[in-house]
């Protein structure tokens, strides 16, 4: 039983006049006043209105100097934040340990190599037995699979590779295989965001140390350097090899999605590495698609795909996108398609690993004869346990690098503290009109109520609750990490005391939730350069403009109940001081490296891992840029 539906009971058979106000006040708190799925299609036209449009281009040239901007900026307005440069340039170590036995024709080396200092990624190097003058390499990434790098599918395709002669990277992927720990999870990554540092940063540096350690090899030909991967090891495939043109051939499998079909398909909205914060502002994965021109690119989907980026929605509009700047450079057969039928289902078996060996020899052995057909090597395949790579201890990993960051901060300014422009900067906040329509006022329990739908300017509708008693002296606007249907008793309360209440659902919350994948939803609200807790505490503040105006200028306390809203109450309070006269928090955050401290991801509370907002404030930083307007339960 909840602590409102307690309080609830308790007033009930206490104060009959109460319990028939607390009666009335849950019934007006419950009720739907927006249309379902509004939130959700909303949501959608804020995000397809930021994404970007690929570059109009006439000639090569035009396209390669957008391409060489958008390659820049992703690194340095996306990737490479915070620490991230100092990640890049650190002098990191590869340890080779000992080679085991393979199979006819190769052997294993197993190896390990920092990403970025203190963090070590496990990797198996196939190696022919025979190699002449300079060989083709290719690196083997793998998705969201427990095994990691000892799945059958991705053994198979480095074995096939080294028997034919190529040197294969087979490496790890952060929170699979052996690197399959809590403080590896993905959506955790977000954690270096609220502290400045690129979430997608170690994601990128384990994939350049890749081609790093595979071209500092004596027998390595660089320009037969070739990627691939299925699902998120297509994530890792594409971006890569749009990023670093080092490599000349890339088979993405079933991997990613642009933006806007991803706003439209819920099933394609990934994990934070693919939804990497402001990754809109620059670029979208159509572009990177593009980027890929003129080098050989095989794009792989599957038509019954049970998991995400199926072809008939997925493939298209990246063909549409990348297939006439092929095209500007005569090379229309470098961008190749295909859609795997058997088993037609999530998958980089037999058929999409053969469709990999044909464009590898194509494009890698075209002067000599190449069978593309599979080697059999069911009998070469190994355990987890024999490719299993030694690690250090206390390896370095996303919490645990958070952690760090998050020792030195909020900076302080000196003589220059963090204003209130510095908060409205990193979070971005919104200043919209508000447009309000209501339903006639009805009365109950001796007081009035009325149900509003708040318009804020055309991208948002707020639906909102006003509770009046009698001679109102003063209104308190209330929102609840739970919704509004949760703060009965409170409401119950305030209105005993004379105040008017308007409870509101904010974006994300109560009526206002998504409803579908919802933090992934915010977490691309956050990919396109806004960010959800900008927008949120915008339509807060907004709705107080709109509160102070509409009656008549009396004062407007704002009151949270939980530790997200609590957050919002904060900003917007901050960042609109003649509408918020005094703020009340109820089970608030107290501070943001409780974020950190507790491990906590982004799916419970995306709005939270606000970039860069740890770097210049904590909690009561936020709060003491309302003063002197008193700040409650703090």
């Amino acid at each position: 039983m909840s602590v409102a539906t307690v309080a609830l009971l308790v007033l009930i058979q206490t104060a009959p006049a109460t319990a028939e106000s607390a009666k009335a006040i849950e019934a007006a708190l419950a009720e739907r006043i927006v249309a379902p799925g509004v939130t959700l299609e909303e949501v959608r036209r804020f995000i397809e209105a930021c994404i970007p449009n690929i570059p109009k281009v006439e000639s090569v040239a035009d396209w390669e100097q957008a391409a060489r901007r958008m390659r820049h900026e992703t690194l340095e307005k996306v990737v490479l934040r915070g620490r991230a440069v100092e990640w890049r340039d650190a002098d990191c170590r590869v340890e080779w340990l000992d080679t085991i036995e393979g199979g006819p024709g190769y052997r294993i080396r197993r190896l390990r190599f920092e990403a970025l200092p203190g963090l070590w990624v496990p990797a198996l190097l196939y190696v022919p037995d025979k190699i002449e003058g300079r060989v083709p390499v290719v690196l083997n990434v793998n998705g969201h699979d427990p095994d990691g790098k000892a799945a059958k599918y991705k053994q198979i395709r480095c074995i096939n590779q080294a028997r034919r002669g190529m040197l294969a990277l087979n490496v790890e992927w952060f929170g699979m295989g052996q690197l399959k720990q809590d403080g590896f999870t993905h959506y955790k990554a977000n954690q270096l965001d609220l502290c400045g540092t690129s979430a997608v940063a170690p994601f990128y540096l384990s994939l350049k140390r890749s081609l790093d350690l595979l071209l500092s090899l004596p027998e390595a030909d660089p320009q037969r350097v070739a990627v691939a991967g299925l699902s998120g090891g297509g994530w890792q495939t594409i971006f890569i090899s749009a990023l670093d043109e080092r490599v000349t051939l890339a088979n993405p499998v079933a991997g990613y999605s642009s933006f806007r079909t991803r706003v439209r398909y819920p099933s394609d909205l990934g994990d934070t590495e693919q939804t990497p914060c402001d990754l809109g502002t620059v670029t979208d994965y159509a572009h990177l698609t593009a980027m890929r021109a003129p080098r050989p690119t095989l794009l792989t989907y599957n038509s019954k795909d049970n998991c995400c980026f199926a072809a008939g929605h997925a493939l298209p509009p990246l063909l549409q996108a990348a297939g006439p700047i092929f095209q500007l450079y005569g090379q229309p057969n470098n961008l190749r398609s295909y859609v795997n039928d058997d088993p037609g289902t999530h998958n980089f078996e037999r058929d999409n690993r053969e469709q990999l060996y044909r464009m590898l020899g194509d494009h890698f052995y075209a002067d000599q004869p190449f069978d593309w057909r599979e080697i059999a090597c069911k009998d070469e395949i190994k355990t987890a346990k024999q490719l299993e790579v030694p690690l250090p201890e206390n390896n370095e990993n996303f919490n645990s690098l958070a952690k760090k960051l998050a020792a030195r901060l909020p900076l302080r300014g000196g003589d220059a503290p963090a204003t209130v422009e510095d908060l409205r900067r990193i979070v971005r906040i919104k200043s919209y009109d508000v447009r309000a329509e209501s339903k006639p006022p009805r009365d109950a329990a001796d007081m009035s109520i009325r149900a509003w739908t708040l318009r804020l300017a055309d991208n948002w509708t707020v639906p909102a609750v006003e509770l009046s008693p009698p001679n109102s002296r003063g209104t308190t606007l209330i929102i609840a990490d739970a919704g509004r249907k949760s703060v009965t008793s409170k409401v119950v309360e305030l209105t005993a005391k004379g105040q008017r209440v308007v409870a509101v659902d904010p974006f994300y919350f109560g009526e206002s939730a998504i409803g579908d994948h919802d933090a992934l939803h915010a977490m691309l609200v956050a990919g396109v350069g806004e960010r959800p807790l900008g927008l949120q505490a915008g339509q807060v503040a907004a709705i107080g403009r709109w509160a102070r105006q509409h009656y008549d200028g009396q004062p407007v306390t704002l009151s949270a109940v939980g530790p997200r809203t609590s957050t919002i109450a904060l900003v917007a309070a901050a960042c609109e001081p003649d509408a918020i006269d005094a703020v009340e928090l109820d089970q608030p955050l107290l501070s943001l490296k409780q974020l950190i401290e507790g491990n906590r991801s982004i799916e419970q509370s995306p709005e939270l891992f606000c970039f860069g907002l740890l770097e210049r404030f904590d909690i009561r930083d936020i709060a003491a840029l309302i003063a002197p307007r008193p700040v409650r339960g703090l």
